[in-house]
């Protein structure tokens, strides 16, 4: 058998094969400002999929914007309500330029996660007989919950397999699933942008596939957004789910629901709360809902740690997701090249991936 390399010679074959992780030197030197606990504490933080890790710059604006400040209740109207409310807007806007989701076509609904802003739209989706709804094999189970919603109202439910050994989607099998489909009716198609089981990133033109059969389209964002650039403007999806922790692991607690406008009018609440009405009857029993986000935040949104999600946003600005991309990309190649590399005493293959 070869002799071991040392760490410094293992190093040197990475870089040779992955050059360009040269080029994301930055992000150690974030560690070594912006996440000192890790070393400290001796961890080594591999749960990236379950929940990002916060800097502690992201800590000290959001505090330091608190101690200084005083804020009341946005529902409310006076001084330190009016200042949430800017601070709360002014972070929706900041949701919908990072994802480039022009403001007229689309708006930005704060959830508690990404498994809220989901069964936001699989409760309010006007499922009916002679609907479908499609959905991935490999999709989160707050997506797969969406069925149930679909089964009750009589719609028929798909589901697409992904293929050993790779785990990708058949296309051709999407298609055919997604061209049987009459148009007249509503439809969802949800699919994972990035798989939460595998990992695998499906296609974003199979938004636009399912648009030219009459489809909506849900896209779940919640393990894409974190290492890779998701511009709505350009794939145009209905509904886009996703929970900020996940990007920038603080604060826990706040989702968003980016739902195109258009698609936004489709939807019809099975119920009313709090802050989601202009007004509500009891001698009528009437009720009419506010204009389109408003009606679906229910009670009173998390108003505190909404400011947090802005500076969380900035902080991924300022490092650049093509370096988180690009340090990603390189290090799973070199895990995936070293599994398949292993062997036992018989030379027999240690994994197959």
């Amino acid at each position: 058998m070869p002799s071991p390399q040392t760490f410094e010679q293992a190093s040197a074959d990475f870089l040779a094969r992955y050059p360009s992780y040269a080029t994301t030197s930055k992000l150690d030197d974030l560690r070594a400002s912006e996440y000192t606990r890790l070393d400290r504490d001796g961890h080594v933080y591999l749960d990236y999929t379950g929940g990002g890790i916060y800097a502690d710059s992201q800590l000290n604006a959001h505090f330091e914007l608190l101690r200084h400040n005083t804020f009341g209740n946005p529902h409310s109207h006076n001084p330190t309500s009016m200042a949430m409310t800017e601070l709360v807007e002014r972070a929706r806007v900041y949701v919908l330029d990072y994802f480039n989701a022009p403001a007229d076509e689309y708006c930005a609904i704060f959830t508690p996660n990404a498994s809220g802003a989901l069964k936001l739209v699989g409760e309010s989706y006007p499922f009916t007989p002679g609907g479908h709804f499609a959905i991935s094999a490999d999709d989160h189970n707050s997506v797969n919950g969406i069925r149930e919603f679909a089964r009750a109202k009589g719609s028929h439910v798909f589901y697409l397999p992904v293929q050993a050994p790779e785990l990708r989607l058949d296309l051709a099998e999407v298609e055919r699933t997604l061209a049987h489909n009459d148009p007249t009716y509503n439809s969802l198609f949800a699919y994972p942008a990035q798989s939460n089981y595998s990992g695998v990133k499906h296609p974003l033109e199979l938004i636009e596939m399912a648009h030219s059969y009459g489809w909506d389209v849900c896209l779940d964002s919640a393990a894409f957004a974190p290492t890779s650039r998701l511009d709505i403007g350009r794939w145009q999806p209905d509904f886009v789910t996703l929970s900020f922790y996940k990007m920038f692991g603080y604060p826990t607690g706040v989702g968003a629901l980016i739902a195109r406008r258009s698609a936004l009018q489709k939807l019809q609440r099975p119920w009313f709360a709090g802050g989601t009405i202009k007004i509500a009857s009891v001698s009528a029993e009437r009720h009419y809902f506010a204009d389109d986000e408003a009606a679906f935040e229910d009670g009173t949104v998390n108003y505190l740690t909404i400011p947090a999600v802005a500076i969380g946003l900035r902080h991924l600005e300022a490092i650049g997701m093509d370096t988180i991309s690009t340090r990603v990309r390189c290090l799973t190649g070199w895990l995936i090249d070293a599994l398949t590399s292993l062997r036992h005493r018989s030379g027999v293959p240690l994994a197959h991936v």
